[in-house]
């Protein structure tokens, strides 16, 4: 695991893996039951700046290289889903402010999520529309004292907590990203339970009923503003989606591992089975592969190479397929305790699903893949 990497980038994976052991671990199971984080996780994550982490240090963050993020969202995925996809959020909504938005929102919104005193929610996906976001029929109109929103999101990752919102809706026919706080009137929240995986991350379906917000909250408006502010969003996330389920299937690997050589079947550990060795072959194989993939992917965004969206597809798409591969195996390694909470491999395995969904689904990305390659030649 610390092969090819810096001091530094070497101290501060040892650094996240003490992290994640002692405070994610431990906890992690019943974040899922409860389909709730602790609020002290989140200060948590302030407190030692890995909430937005990638934000310059102005902004509540401290810089942090793409290397050093990914390594972050391999053992945060290790530790639990939801809290990588918390970090993964407020990343994507932060910067989407920080980059587009003016310096008024800016200097109020990117630091407030960096260090945690709000929590951001990246409000896209509609109930009817999911992989084609482009076309939403959330809409805004100009009206005296701003523009007024009005529309459904769904699926919305924390919007049960959020303060407040990244809203995409179509002003003029051309696409718009807004920031809609929380309290603004005709805004509310209907939780989503029962979800397979990533339980803790507090769903929502948010309704927009004739919300106004101020002319000053439209972070960007134009025809290029999907391509510009919400691609570039999915791609922050996706990156960490890759990472986060290497940390997965590592956690797989390191539950298969422990069970099979304790549990005896047939006079013999299951790990001198040779099925059971075939099957720990093909999980270990596919971590340290996802695994460089993912330090590849790392590098190029360090470089910011013009292949490097490309290749965070690629390593989104293998990753996120290496995962629930290695779920799968691992919860059948277990046998029956693989279906019971008393072990985390059937959280393992509902987390990696949603890992193939979110961020892209694995179909689109067959798509993107090949029409971005095609693109080169």
């Amino acid at each position: 695991m610390l092969h090819g990497l810096t001091t530094d980038q070497r101290d501060s994976l040892l650094a996240f893996a003490r992290f994640v052991d002692e405070r994610l671990i431990p906890r992690a199971g019943t974040w899922d039951h409860q389909e709730h984080l602790d609020d002290s996780i989140i200060t948590d994550l302030a407190a030692a700046h890995l909430l937005v982490p990638t934000l310059p240090t102005e902004a509540g963050g401290t810089g942090m290289d793409a290397v050093t993020y990914g390594l972050l969202s391999e053992e945060l995925g290790r530790g639990c889903g939801s809290v990588r996809n918390l970090v993964a959020v407020q990343g994507m909504v932060a910067h989407a402010i920080l980059r587009w938005g003016s310096k008024d929102l800016a200097d109020r919104w990117a630091p407030a999520i960096g260090t945690g005193s709000v929590i951001g929610s990246f409000a896209l996906t509609e109930p009817e529309v999911g992989s084609d976001a482009r076309n939403g029929t959330t809409t805004a109109r100009k009206v005296l004292d701003g523009y007024e929103i009005t529309g459904r999101k769904k699926w919305i990752s924390f919007a049960q907590r959020a303060g407040v919102f990244l809203v995409f809706a179509r002003l003029d026919d051309d696409p718009a990203a807004f920031i809609v706080e929380r309290d603004s009137p005709g805004l509310s929240v209907s939780p989503i339970t029962g979800l397979l995986g990533l339980r803790a991350s507090e769903l929502g379906e948010v309704h927009l009923d004739s919300v106004v917000v101020p002319e000053s909250n439209l972070l960007s408006h134009g025809r290029l503003t999907f391509d510009l502010v919400a691609t570039s969003s999915l791609d922050y996330g996706r990156y960490s989606t890759a990472c986060g389920s290497v940390g997965l299937a590592q956690g797989c690997l390191d539950a298969s591992l422990d069970y099979t050589r304790t549990r005896t079947q047939f006079d013999a550990p299951l790990a001198e089975h040779q099925l059971v060795q075939r099957s720990l072959t093909e999980m270990i194989t596919s971590v340290e592969a996802a695994r460089l993939l993912c330090r590849q992917t790392g590098q190029m965004r360090a470089a910011a190479h013009r292949d490097a969206i490309r290749q965070t597809l690629i390593a989104k798409y293998f990753a996120s397929r290496a995962a629930f591969a290695a779920a799968a195996a691992a919860v059948q390694a277990h046998g029956a305790s693989g279906v019971s909470s008393d072990y985390p491999v059937q959280r393992y395995l509902r987390d990696a699903k949603i890992q193939e969904i979110i961020e892209g689904t694995s179909e689109i990305q067959q798509v993107q893949i090949a029409e971005l390659t095609l693109a080169r030649s």
